[in-house]
């Protein structure tokens, strides 16, 4: 019984639960079914209204089609009634033309009809002519002619002869305005060449750190770039003194990176020189290629561009050989438009003429054959290297491009100012001084340095000992007085270095 009691009362609080559930859900069914009959009226609504609205939309869109066909039927109107008028007036025109071709045909046929009687009257007086004068009509034009020719033969004579001097001087007019145009469309600066490059010093403790102890670093830096280093002579400054351009750019860059850098000594100067080098290296490439770049060429092989590069830091007669050959193409392509020659062909030959200079302390021989030479090896047109060859007379010039090239070097040359020929000459004695130096076996590298007053010898250790340098620069002296002619003494400086160098691992 004690069981049954609880097994009831399970049940009953089960079927409670189970009704309260049920009203539950019910109350709740009835509250759902009463929003969603809200929400269907209000999407009826709202269908309603975007059906309105679609109806009024397309009402509006039709009557703007409308409007815009009536538009359009009104242009297509005035289209038909502005044809019709031109219909009207070509037809005109045509009348018009069909008329006057009537009156022009008319007026033919009675022109060849005038003709063909002044032809027989023409005739009849002929016959009548030769009737009274007794000879034929060819006699006549003979006889005639003879007469008229010995009359005038004299003032032909003076005529032909004033005219040949009048074109004379026409061509020798339009020769030099030719030149003078092309001269006054390329006027570029006049560059004077330099032998010293001046550094500003940061301080004056960097002057102590350039010189070292003894001397040394200035000594290594010397001997490393073949460049006469000056610190005393101008306050707050370092002069480097050469006559070689390319060794002053390789100093100057060793210096200017040694004073930013701060660490100066002679492994330190070896480093900066060997990366001076190389950017010298890269600057002689860019050099030559914004020169092809700035001229309008293409397709010249890359060892000429190299070489045109190295033209940057040579001279002639004080004149930068690198500008020089850029002015001569720019002038050479100008006078080959004007004339009608190969304007490309002129103005290739015209950069490369120099091309030559560059490499004449290696190849025997005149620099516009050398040069001629390299363009012909690096496949260059047979037209370029003939003008190349032969812009110093060394070869008859037999093309017009040969000739354009010939008369713009010695325009460029010749202009006041172009060149210096004291500095060539001041530069030729430092070549052949260097040159005296190294004709000696033994001999690693040579530096005239000092405006020529110094000979700076660098031997090899392993080849001449201290008593071979001895005699060697007694030589060197023996041959600079029996070849050279100069003012004053100049002092042959014989350096033997030994170095030994060894790692620890």
């Amino acid at each position: 019984m004690e069981i049954i009691i609880p097994i009831i009362a399970a049940i009953v609080g089960v079927g409670v639960g189970a009704g309260g559930i049920f009203a539950y859900n019910k109350s709740k069914e009835n509250g759902g079914k009463s929003k969603a009959e809200d929400l269907v009226r209000k999407a009826k609504r709202e269908a309603q209204d975007i059906v309105s609205a679609a109806k009024k939309e397309a009402a509006d869109v039709a009557d703007r089609n409308q409007a815009e066909e009536n538009e359009r039927r009104k242009e297509w109107k005035k289209t038909e009634n502005r044809l019709a008028e031109r219909e009207t007036v070509l037809d005109s025109k045509l009348d018009q033309l069909e008329k006057k071709t009537e009156k022009l045909n008319r007026e033919e046929k009675e022109i060849e009809s005038l003709k063909g009687e002044i032809r027989e009257i023409r005739e009849k007086q002929h016959e009548k002519l030769e009737k009274i004068a007794g000879l034929s009509k060819m006699e006549a034009r003979e006889k005639l002619m003879k007469m008229t020719e010995n009359d005038i033969k004299q003032d032909l004579v003076g005529l032909v002869t004033k005219e040949q001097k009048e074109i004379k001087h026409d061509v020798d007019e339009a020769a030099q305005a030719l030149l003078l145009t092309a001269m006054e469309r390329m006027s570029s600066e006049v560059t004077a060449d330099r032998t010293v490059t001046a550094l500003k010093l940061p301080d004056d403790d960097m002057k102590g750190r350039i010189i070292g102890k003894e001397g040394r670093n200035i000594q290594a830096l010397q001997r490393a770039t073949g460049v006469d280093i000056m610190v005393d002579d101008t306050p707050g400054m370092v002069v480097l003194s050469s006559f070689d351009p390319i060794r002053r750019q390789v100093a100057r860059y060793a210096l200017e990176r040694l004073m930013k850098d701060g660490r100066i000594n002679p492994a330190s100067i070896e480093e900066a020189v060997a990366k001076g080098e190389k950017e010298i290296e890269k600057e002689v490439v860019r050099a030559g290629e914004d020169a092809v770049r700035e001229v309008g060429l293409v397709g010249i092989p890359r060892e000429l561009v190299h070489l045109l590069g190295e033209l940057k830091f040579r001279t002639s007669y004080g004149q930068n050989v690198l500008l020089h050959s850029i002015e001569m193409a720019h002038v050479a392509g100008m006078i080959a438009e004007e004339i009608g020659a190969d304007k490309r062909v002129a103005k290739t030959a015209a950069l490369l003429h120099d091309v030559g200079k560059a490499v004449t302390h290696k190849i025997e021989g005149k620099h516009a054959e050398i040069g001629a030479e390299l363009a012909k090896k690096y496949g260059m047109p047979e037209e370029v290297v003939h003008a190349m060859a032969a812009h110093h007379d060394d070869i008859e010039p037999t093309t017009p491009e040969a000739i354009i090239v010939k008369i713009c070097d010695a325009m460029s040359a010749a202009r006041p100012g172009a060149r210096n020929i004291s500095a060539e000459n001041f530069a030729e004695r430092m070549r052949d001084l260097e040159n005296i130096a190294t004709s000696f076996p033994g001999i690693d590298k040579a530096y005239a340095i000092s405006a020529g007053r110094e000979v700076r010898v660098i031997v090899e250790p392993k080849t001449i000992d201290d008593l071979s340098a001895l005699k060697l620069a007694r030589d060197i002296a023996n041959k600079i007085e029996a070849t050279m002619s100069y003012p004053g003494v100049i002092k042959v400086n014989v350096i033997r270095e030994t170095r030994a160098v060894e790692y620890a691992k």
